[in-house]
């Protein structure tokens, strides 16, 4: 895991990958069906395309919950659909989108090299408020949320790698 920069306006990012015994074709359902994150995700609670999904320009809805931010909705958009390789959205923000999340699928040594990343901004989010009460905290608050975007990263590529490899999603 690594992420960059330290202050919300540099879009920071973090990312990590997983190697998954199998092909990317069969990879590809488990990231982009976001319907199913919700069962992989601590925040995400549920969520709901409006519209058809999963292509790019489709939109969706998120209902998430955290123990400091709260309870909140917010919508989204579909902005890479290239199967079975990339897949990446991002989120509302009050100027532009306030978060980017995204899936690189590679084939490698007969399966599939899976990386997500998720950046902040450049938009502004809820996150923009709680920097907005505390700016001499800004860095503080990135950091911390950026540590919870690396461990939801983290839960969701060994839920994908278990999905891809049990031998339901094989038959």
């Amino acid at each position: 895991m690594e992420w960059t920069g330290a202050r919300y306006a540099d879009q920071p990012e973090v990312s990590a990958d997983t190697w998954i015994a199998a092909p990317p074709e069969r990879v590809w359902p488990l990231v982009a069906e976001l319907e199913r994150m919700p069962a992989r995700s601590t925040e995400l609670e549920s969520l709901t395309w409006l519209g058809d999904g999963p292509g790019a320009g489709a939109r969706f809805r998120g209902h998430n919950e955290h123990p400091s931010l709260g309870r909140w909705s917010v919508e989204g958009t579909v902005v890479e659909c290239d199967a079975p390789s990339r897949f990446a959205w991002e989120m509302d923000g009050e100027d532009a989108p306030s978060a980017r999340w995204s899936f690189d699928l590679v084939p490698d040594d007969g399966g599939t090299r899976l990386t997500q990343r998720a950046r902040m901004g450049p938009g502004r989010s809820g996150l923009s408020r709680a920097i907005d009460a505390m700016p001499d905290k800004e860095q503080k608050i990135v950091f911390v949320r950026l540590r919870e975007f690396e461990a939801a990263i983290t839960r969701t590529l060994e839920a994908i790698r278990a999905e891809a490899e049990s031998s339901d999603e094989r038959a």
